[in-house]
């Protein structure tokens, strides 16, 4: 209980509470006439009520802003002006009160909540204790005001969870971003670096290699550029995102050029595969090969395969190279088994049976686990 209440003391406010504007002065301006048309029409109504109701409307405009000031200002008004002048705010109107009795629940700290209620509960017992209010409106007023106050903490915690969810978004976000820089950028990156050893090795005794790794490493980097373009349009909120995957099977040809050779199979019925699992096997298929040019030594030859049958598709990326042992899964396996699981299916990369490191990944046909 005392870390509850000291929670509960430390919460801070919400973030950009609304600012005060036209709609708030209309309130004023219509409660305002309200007062005055309670006042001329309903007999027996003192003065002083319409007074006092007249003379607190204005913290309705800094309700938001000031909520403990406002609330403060209000019973201090009500509870002890009656009894200098020996009347009771007995207006109808004066019911505007529970809008910052919710404001200060919705948008005051937690310190001022307490306070706030502690003030509330103040002014409502000295009038029950002077007898200015019988029992029976006591216990209707803290009726009323605790539904105004569990009113403003819903809708607190309602815009909190919100903020939550859209927080969960953007992190989640962020993940599938750094997901997709490292399985296209760092692709294309790799390829270039690569090349560049290459050219450089060969550039000494055949001046050709080093024309040939330029023009691989221009390719390289426009692919790299296009990849960027797509997901900086995603990020772009002044144009609509093209969220459909760009990449399907048949585009693991575009995998086989590069050193070490890359070997590519497909078998199995292709149609009616949906695009996002399409996506799903080229990405796994692309981070594999990128990982066995990296990692593999000594390695001759690379083999992708990619088998589709009525339920499941199937792809095994083998490599014959000297694996180099890693202490700990880099992002890439990491983001291939994200991929894998979100559809509902599995990947699975260690050592090969004989030699080399193998990438073994099923997907459901349907994109979904059973």
């Amino acid at each position: 209980m005392p870390g509850l209440l000291r929670s509960l003391w430390h919460e801070p406010r919400p973030s950009d509470p609304p600012r005060r504007g036209w709609r708030d002065w209309a309130l004023v301006g219509v409660l305002a006439l309200a007062a005055l048309l309670e006042g001329a029409l309903r007999p027996g109504l003192p003065r002083l009520s319409v007074v006092i109701t007249l003379a607190l409307l204005p913290i309705l405009l800094w309700r938001r802003a000031r909520p403990l000031l406002m609330i403060a200002l209000a019973f201090a008004v009500s509870t002890l002006l009656p009894f200098f002048w020996d009347a009771r705010p007995e207006s109808y109107t004066m019911a505007y009160v529970l809008l910052v009795v919710y404001a200060l629940f919705r948008w005051g700290s937690g310190r001022d909540a307490v306070i706030g209620m502690a003030v509330m509960l103040a002014g409502l017992t000295l009038s029950l204790v002077l007898g200015r209010i019988p029992a029976s409106d006591t216990l209707g007023s803290v009726a009323v005001l605790g539904s105004a106050l569990t009113l403003g903490v819903a809708f607190r915690f309602r815009a909190g969870a919100r903020m939550r969810e859209l927080d969960q978004v953007k992190l989640l976000e962020r993940e599938h971003l750094a997901r997709d820089l490292h399985d296209t950028v760092a692709h294309h990156v790799s390829a270039m670096a690569i090349r560049a050893q290459a050219g450089l090795a060969a550039s000494a005794a055949h001046p050709e290699a080093a024309t040939d790794a330029l023009r691989v490493i221009e390719a390289e980097a426009a692919h790299a550029l296009d990849e960027m373009r797509l997901m900086v349009r995603v990020l772009r909120q002044d144009q609509p995102a093209d969220l459909a995957p760009g990449r399907r099977i048949t585009d693991l040809e575009q995998l086989s050029g590069g050193d070490p050779a890359v070997d590519v199979t497909v078998s199995g019925d292709l149609d009616g595969i949906p695009p996002l699992v399409e996506a799903a096997v080229y990405r796994v298929a692309q981070e594999s090969v990128t990982n066995a040019r990296r990692h593999a030594r000594r390695a001759t030859r690379i083999s992708v395969r990619v088998e589709a049958d009525d339920t499941s598709v199937r792809l095994r990326v083998a490599d014959d190279g000297e694996p180099v042992a890693q202490t700990y899964p880099g992002f890439g396996l990491v983001g291939m088994r994200e991929r894998a699981g979100l559809l509902g299916g599995t990947c699975v990369a260690g050592p090969g049976p004989d030699r080399g490191w193998t990438v073994t990944a099923v997907l459901p046909r349907t994109g979904s686990a059973p």
